[in-house]
């Protein structure tokens, strides 16, 4: 039994570029509240987080940027190459990191929660987990996503798989092994079978559709069942500039959920939707052609920042094309306000918009609580 009564917890590790950030997408899919552990370690050394003095003082003002960040690439080649820096480092952020998710798990509605970390065998983490997940993958496709998706050095990313267990010790304390080296299909079906195996049944609440009057708009959240209708969507509604096909949309669930926005039954909008680090971000919207964008987007946005306020969510980045960004009236009536990455209070979230934010669009925020974590002592 976890730490947390009432709670399934699922353990998720396996070493660097193995997909552990997809298999965590697929169990929020299933119905988990997904927690990145190295997500909220980066957080913890923010300028407006608690770890951020300490390191300093551990490591000293050099590991600074010139914008006063402690700049983590210069810290990480340090730390990788040293294991008596790495345990000064860990001294430090693991104690926050565990109270951040003690706070996340006990907050959460989800009876199901999935904590990825990739040091959840070598610390007390594991041992408050009902099950322990691993996911694998060949050393050469490590290198590659290492490499293509991280833009390291080939040299950098043999270090950082070298500084980490041998993969055959992580995958003797798991209860579930994950082999993520084929498609996104073959993953999913693995995950499938892993939830319906291992995860109690009736933990997750299974979502009724109420009856709504005709000619009222409702949201619904899409599965990889719907991928070939959202490509058809977009390609349709973008009028051919975007020419999606199925296998885009179903890697793209590896990365976000697709809310659909639906009329009498019929597709008229949608949106990508995607959460890192407690901080929602929603892109990818598109709705038909004709619609009065005041009267149809609230009601998506509604879902979207109720589910995102129920995730746990500080803030809510949208990144709008032009032609719906030039509607700033709408948006401000619905409490956005345009922002640039810089501008924002956060370091978190800043850093946030600036990894997600498309070229070409506007940058809309509104922030949804107060109460955030990991925030300075």
């Amino acid at each position: 039994m976890s730490a947390w009564p009432g709670k399934y917890v699922i353990g998720l590790t396996g070493n660097i570029a193995t997909g552990k950030s997809v298999v965590r997408k697929m169990l929020e899919h299933l119905g988990a509240y997904g927690i990145d552990a190295d997500a909220l370690a980066h957080r913890a050394i923010a300028p407006d987080a608690p770890g951020y003095q300490p390191v300093v003082d551990t490591f000293g003002k050099w590991v600074l940027n010139a914008d006063g960040q402690i700049d983590r690439a210069r810290l990480g080649r340090l730390v990788f190459s040293d294991p008596q820096a790495l345990a000064s480092l860990e001294a430090v952020v693991h104690p926050l990191v565990r109270q951040a998710i003690d706070l996340l798990v006990r907050r959460a509605r989800q009876k199901v929660i999935v904590i990825e970390a990739i040091k959840l065998l070598e610390g007390p983490l594991a041992a408050a987990c009902d099950s322990i997940w691993v996911t694998t993958a060949p050393e050469e496709a490590q290198l590659s996503r290492l490499t293509k998706k991280r833009a390291m050095t080939a040299e950098a990313a043999r270090q950082r798989i070298g500084a980490q267990s041998a993969r055959a010790e992580k995958a003797a304390a798991a209860q579930v092994v994950i082999d993520n080296s084929g498609s996104f299909d073959e993953t999913w079906r693995q995950v499938q079978a892993a939830w319906n195996k291992h995860v109690p049944a009736g933990l997750v609440e299974v979502e009724r559709a109420a009856s709504v009057a005709k000619g009222t708009p409702v949201v619904e959240r899409a599965g990889p069942r719907q991928a070939e209708e959202i490509a058809a969507f977009i390609t349709q509604t973008s009028k051919g500039r975007r020419r999606i096909t199925k296998s885009d949309i179903m890697a793209a669930f590896g990365e976000k959920a697709f809310l659909l926005l639906k009329l009498d039954g019929r597709l008229v909008g949608l949106a990508g939707w995607q959460i890192e680090n407690l901080v929602a971000r929603a892109s990818d919207i598109y709705l038909e052609p004709g619609l009065v964008l005041g009267e149809v987007i609230r009601v998506l946005l509604d879902e979207i920042e109720r589910a995102s306020y129920e995730l746990q969510c500080e803030a809510l980045l949208l990144f709008l094309p032009p032609h719906l960004a030039r509607h700033q009236s709408v948006w401000s009536g619905l409490g956005y306000a345009v922002r640039a990455p810089r501008e924002l209070e956060v370091s978190a979230w800043e850093e946030a918009a600036q990894e997600s934010m498309p070229v070409g669009t506007v940058m809309f925020f509104k922030q949804l609580r107060k109460d955030r974590v990991l925030r300075p002592v």
